[in-house]
């Protein structure tokens, strides 16, 4: 009986075809990488219209004004981690455009950067001071008693703080990966929270380094922040659409603020240690936070698989506020992707906005859905 050959012919020409590809995406990536790349972030025109310190008010006007447009405008307060350029971060996953083309009035708070001087900073001064100042300068603006108030992370929380205040002053709330509840160990950056000398912290080098708060993050799930990531750059590097949202991405990412020093001791102690803004016995500027004066209506979406704000720190959100018309929305994505993925952006901008839509008008009856 004849014995099987290796096929070595066929061997040959597959390695060859291999080489072929190779020498080719090899080629076509030197081309992407050595020629010119867009990879600019927040390109939709705005206006600053207000200034205080280091803080902005950033202002976006529509173009167009579509029929039955949101007349009341909306203000997107940030987390003090990182900037609001998230947002605005490329072209066609631009949660700031999108507004836009749906005729909304749109304000953000660029919160800068914080120098040596801001360090005594608390949230009360954030939430009393620059927030409510914000506001007003927006309700003067647009002839207007309440705004809307669009909450991200850190700055949802803030968000909350102000509303149990201010109630008359926010006509709707949306709070976005917000933070309420941390007493959970469903993400490691709450155990990790619960064990941090924010004290020492604070005392040692007052403003803590945003590039202090980064390395933290990415040490959260270094295999895929620190490891995949960069494989997957590798393999797609023949892609110029891909490389530009890669370098957009990493622009965003290490453009990290410091964070006022005292800011971040309460924070850390009153929310992370000591749980106290969901049961309603936190104090700012002296005075206790009482979630059963959130009175307007409040939409609260977050990630399903958010490794930083996991639900089980959100969703009790709703259940603790003194409003009745509430609504928890739950997508299936993680922290970042829920401002710039396809996915969500197909669901994420509609909803908010359909949701607000249907407040426009006050009624004595909560609203449905």
């Amino acid at each position: 009986m004849e014995k099987a050959g290796l096929p070595v012919d066929l061997i040959l020409s597959k390695l060859a075809e291999d080489t072929a590809k190779s020498q080719f995406r090899t080629q076509k990536a030197s081309e992407i990488l050595l020629g010119p790349l867009e990879t600019e972030i927040a390109q939709t025109p705005y206006d600053v219209v207000f200034e205080e310190d280091r803080v902005k008010l950033k202002y976006y006007q529509p173009k167009n004004r579509p029929n039955g447009h949101l007349k009341t405008p909306l203000l997107v307060i940030y987390a003090l981690i990182n900037r609001e350029t998230m947002l605005d971060l490329q072209p066609g996953k631009s949660v700031a455009k999108s507004f836009l083309d749906n005729g909304i009035d749109l304000y953000m708070i660029d919160w800068g950067y914080p120098t040596e001087k801001d360090k005594f900073l608390t949230i009360d001064d954030h939430v009393n001071g620059y927030i409510d100042d914000m506001v007003d300068v927006i309700r003067q603006r647009h002839n207007v008693e309440k705004i809307n108030i669009m909450g991200i992370c850190m700055g949802g929380t803030m968000s909350v703080i102000y509303s149990s205040f201010h109630p008359e002053k926010v006509k709707n709330l949306v709070t976005t990966v917000t933070p309420s509840n941390f007493d959970t160990d469903k993400g490691l950056l709450h155990v990790w929270m619960k064990q941090v000398d924010a004290d020492e912290l604070v005392d040692a080098y007052g403003n803590i380094s945003g590039d202090f708060m980064n390395f933290g993050f990415l040490l959260l799930n270094p295999a895929r922040l620190m490891l995949d990531k960069y494989v997957g750059f590798m393999e797609h590097v023949d892609n110029k659409e891909f490389v530009e949202n890669f370098v957009r991405m990493e622009k965003w990412i290490f453009d990290s603020p410091d964070i006022p020093g005292e800011t971040f001791r309460q924070f850390i102690k009153d929310c992370y240690q000591k749980n106290l803004l969901i049961q309603s016995k936190m104090k700012v500027g002296g005075r206790i936070v009482d979630l059963k004066n959130v009175t307007m209506p409040l939409l609260n979406i977050y990630g399903k698989f958010d490794h930083l704000v996991p639900p089980e720190a959100c969703k009790k959100l709703t259940g603790r506020i003194g409003s009745k018309d509430t609504e928890d929305v739950c997508l299936e994505t993680g922290h970042i992707g829920i401002y710039v993925s396809s996915k969500t952006q197909k669901e994420f901008v509609p909803k908010i906005i359909d949701w607000l839509k249907k407040r426009e008008r006050e009624t004595s009856e909560p609203v449905q859905g």
